[in-house]
């Protein structure tokens, strides 16, 4: 079945929405209605607020999708807000045309999002006319499906994901970019071209968003690669799917690209993302002369091998990792740090360090950025474990790869750190980030004293292991693997006594026991979402000083406890 959240409980309506006297609901011009005229209908919970910015780009869809419904007569949506005042509530709902609990009733709100298990908006659930709830994944069904998605039951999605199974195996790429009525394209001076005058081509899709940073990057290499590739007289096109939540940004965009595109806001835009699974920005998906899909996303293999890497198919892809690999085995710390005359990074005082002083050193690159919450609080982990790794291994040094606006937050970000980094807005940010695939920050890459790449996943390894993970080879992996082996499967801890906790692995998560966050593995409940690092679980209150036995035959060494 498809991948839809459901409750078992049936709810009552009346029951739900109303609160001592109050039986009623509330429209955006003050009329109530009888949460009882709700009786047999399909009812989306929408828990929303005017300062959440996904929120408000959401909320524009729900009533599109809403409008197209209302004929129907049998669904109806309840808001559930998140403001903080009334004036931001009024304003917000305004916009709305369905009903909301009165933002006056804070308790039936705070009930509300407590049953639902409401951990971030916008949040839209979903109950049957019985009022049982049929999805808590109704935001996600909204985007992809739209209208095409009620009555919203698992067994609806399921048929609409089969459908679009089918059409994959007879795709075309006017079965791929022809929406209703619409069989054209249009050009940035205002001319329509129909789709089927691009058949027989290779044609890259372009999703993008105008004002995402990673695309303002990239489009003057697509440019540049596609300009090239008419002048050599290829039979090669790009459509832009714009993904943009503002007009004026698709128009500010689109005037700069030479290639089509899909119209804007266009039902094509919300269908493609969920058909072509789209997972990250930019993507550029590759549409082979016979209409079917040569290749899920060349972006990257533009980026760094650019006019070569046409046209993307196998054989080439398999060619360029060939390329990719030998370059990978003769690396040294020098080509991955050095860029025409930047043969430097800088300390503390702004002194240049040679990076040939850095050779045959541990290095772990440290991407980062002082706006980044996230950064922050990973800050005082790694100052931490630089110290205990430099006071047994001089031979290791951290770099820190700045993504700060301007200089005055790199200078105040960088003068908390004891180590090295990149001068703020050097160019070799942009490479590294691009070669080692940088998607956000944090992030920590190790380049070993061969100048090899080790470990793309440091910030991880830190986060479970601290010191203890240094030098982040395969190696030191096994033996936290072997470790972990000896912890028991299932434990009882008072923090969480209701359930057992279960040995489970976890990409990231933090640690109800002592606030901070972990990777690897967990002693987790599923049921309640609960974790506890293993240090936390295993520790007893009759615990002993590191490295001494404790009664429960635990032995606690530096940062991890182990079974004795």
């Amino acid at each position: 079945m498809a991948n839809v959240e459901v409750d078992c409980d049936s709810h009552d309506l009346i029951s739900l929405l109303s609160f001592e006297e109050r039986d009623f609901l509330v429209r955006n011009n003050g009329d109530q209605l009888k949460i009882s005229n709700l009786s047999g209908k399909t009812v989306g919970l929408y828990f929303s607020g005017s300062w959440c910015g996904p929120c408000c780009h959401f909320t524009p869809t729900l009533v599109e999708v809403y409008e197209e419904l209302l004929p129907k007569g049998d669904f109806e949506v309840v808001f559930i807000s998140s403001d903080r005042n009334d004036e931001s509530f009024n304003g917000y709902f305004a916009k709305m045309p369905w009903l909301a609990v009165p933002f006056t009733d804070s308790e039936t709100r705070k009930r509300l999002k407590s049953l639902f298990k409401v951990r971030g908006i916008p949040h839209l659930v979903i109950l049957d006319a019985n009022g049982k709830v049929l999805t808590n994944d109704g935001v996600r069904i909204v985007r992809e499906y739209g209208m095409d998605g009620y009555p919203f039951t698992s067994e609806k999605i399921q048929f609409l994901k089969d459908e679009e199974e089918a059409v994959k195996k007879n795709q075309s790429l006017s079965s791929v970019l022809i929406s209703g009525s619409r069989d054209y394209l249009e050009s940035n001076d205002g001319n329509k071209i129909a789709v089927p005058e691009l058949e027989g081509k290779t044609v890259g899709l372009y999703f993008s968003i105008q004002v995402h940073g990673a695309c303002l990057e990239f489009t003057p290499k697509l440019i540049e690669v596609y300009k090239k590739l008419k002048e050599r007289g290829e039979n090669f096109e790009i459509v832009l799917i714009p993904l943009d939540y503002e007009d004026e940004h698709f128009k500010e965009g689109f005037k700069t690209m030479p290639w089509l595109a899909v119209p804007f806001k266009d039902k094509t835009c919300e269908k493609l993302p969920r058909y072509f699974e789209l997972k990250t920005l930019p993507t550029v998906v590759i549409i082979g002369p016979d209409g079917k899909t040569v290749h899920p996303n060349v972006a990257e293999l533009i980026e760094e091998h650019g006019i070569e890497a046409y046209p993307f198919t196998p054989d080439k892809v398999a060619e360029l990792a060939e390329i990719e690999k030998a370059r990978s085995e003769s690396q040294t710390l020098e080509s991955v740090l050095v860029l025409g005359e930047s043969d430097f990074v800088i300390d503390k005082s702004g002194s240049k360090v040679p990076v040939s002083e850095l050779v045959g050193k541990n290095i772990l690159l440290y991407f980062s950025a002082h706006w980044c919450p996230p950064c922050r609080a990973f800050m005082p982990k790694l100052i931490e474990v630089y110290h205990e790794i430099k006071a047994k291994d001089k031979a290791f040094e951290i770099i820190f790869i700045s993504s700060d606006r301007d200089q005055s937050s790199f200078d105040e970000f960088f003068g908390g750190m004891p180590w090295l980094a990149l001068p703020f807005g050097d160019e070799r940010k942009k490479f590294l980030s691009r070669k080692f695939k940088i998607q956000g920050i944090p992030a920590a890459v190790v380049i070993g004293q061969s100048g090899r790449l080790v470990t793309k996943e440091a910030r991880q390894l830190i986060t479970a292991y601290g010191a203890d993970a240094y030098p982040f080879t395969e190696d030191r992996l096994k033996h936290f693997e072997e470790m972990a082996k000896g912890w028991p499967e299932k434990l009882k801890h008072e923090l969480h006594s209701k359930h057992e906790l279960t040995k489970t692995r976890r990409n990231s998560y933090c640690c109800d026991g002592c606030g901070q966050m972990g990777s690897g593995f967990s002693f987790y409940c599923k049921e309640c979402d609960f974790d506890l690092h293993p240090k936390c679980a295993l520790k007893k209150d009759e615990e002993t000083k590191d490295g001494e036995k404790a009664k429960d035959g635990v032995i606690c060494d530096g940062e991890v406890c182990r079974k004795a």
